[in-house]
């Protein structure tokens, strides 16, 4: 007759394995909604209006992580923010339901806040920022090459709801605009809102920096050359510099432990 000790065994590895599984589980799912909220989070594309650079149904990652290393908004950049004052009222929601809505609040799903917007970073504190007829598109009097705009479209647009303008941005806030001009509903068209078009720097979740979804799609979202060129853009690799600085802060609290803190 054979023993039940390993037989027993077995069955103990095999309870064990279903009794640590939920714990397994709750792991991943703090691990990712920290993730989530600190470092990357996904988003869907819902409009045209930063067509061609985005398409409806793309899904991109946006940086959440350097904000917390001081960095802003840099002119050039494709970031998300939240609707600074009631931007989309006349925007069609989606209901998403509860299963969506868990898997979106942790990270799993792209977001399912409807109250979010991705569009171009123009202008920044200082800047001033006009559009005289058909463009270019002028910051502090230096024009814009823009080969991201939607191709027939013109930098700027020719009427009378704001689509001629001259802005200079006050500290704290951003002047932003779709890559698809005749077809976006960005700082121009809410120049009359609490901000005047302007979006606080404060409101922005963090710059889109791939597009993740789908796999055809798959590209970086690069500062446009044209911001360098023109001579205004003062930003330095601040994204990079913070990850470095993420990555790096381990190692050295590592060896510092190791060597207890002793200099070389």
């Amino acid at each position: 007759m054979e023993p039940d000790g390993p037989r027993d065994a077995r069955r103990g590895r095999h309870r064990s394995f279903w009794k640590e599984l939920p714990i397994l589980i709750g792991v991943a799912l703090v691990l990712a909604l920290l993730i989530k909220t600190f470092l990357v989070q996904a988003f869907s594309i819902p409009s045209e209006s930063m067509q061609n650079t985005l398409q409806p149904g793309d899904r991109v990652l946006v940086d959440k992580l350097t904000p917390w290393f001081g960095a802003r908004p840099e002119r050039g950049e494709v970031v998300v923010f939240h609707d600074p004052d009631n931007w989309l009222r006349d925007q069609p929601t989606s209901d998403p339901n509860l299963v969506q809505k868990a898997l979106s609040f942790i990270g799993v799903l792209p977001s399912a806040n409807e109250h979010d917007l991705i569009k171009r970073v123009i202008g920044v504190a200082g800047d001033t920022v006009e559009c005289r007829g058909t463009g270019p598109v002028t910051v502090n009097g230096k024009p814009l090459n823009e080969p991201y705009v939607y191709p027939g479209n013109t930098p700027c647009t020719v009427d009378q709801d704001g689509g001629q303008f001259k802005v200079t941005v006050p500290k704290g806030k951003m002047w932003v605009m779709g890559d698809h001009r005749q077809d976006s509903e960005d700082s121009r068209y809410h120049q009359t809102d609490k901000n005047h078009g302007l979006v606080p720097v404060d409101e922005a979740v963090g710059r889109a920096f791939v597009i993740a979804w789908p796999v055809t799609r798959w590209a970086t979202l690069p500062v446009p050359a044209t911001f360098d060129q023109a001579g205004i853009n003062a930003a330095g690799a601040l994204a990079p510099g913070a990850l470095a600085l993420a990555g790096a802060a381990p190692a050295v609290l590592w060896h510092r432990r190791r060597t207890g803190g002793r200099e070389a």
